[in-house]
């Protein structure tokens, strides 16, 4: 048995079939096509993963700058 009920040989059997039907150069280039989107989904994950980090620090900075203002401000009423 191999994955999920389907042998080695029913795979090699599809495998030569899908060759068959749209050819070598056909499928390297459905291949680069697909990978090439692969590539430019998770170029476009990270940046917005990178855009949300810059927000989250920017925000952090302010409530720092907030804390330290709220501080100096009690300080001076003293």
């Amino acid at each position: 048995m191999g994955f999920g009920g389907i042998s080695i040989w029913q795979l090699v059997i599809i495998l030569l079939i899908v060759v068959m039907l749209f050819g070598t150069k056909k499928l390297r280039g459905m291949g680069s096509d697909l990978g090439g989107a692969v590539k430019g989904f998770k170029k476009a994950l990270n940046s917005e993963e990178d855009k949300d980090q810059d927000k989250a620090d920017v925000i952090e900075q302010q409530r720092h700058n907030l804390e330290s203002d709220l501080e100096k401000s009690k300080h001076k009423q003293s």
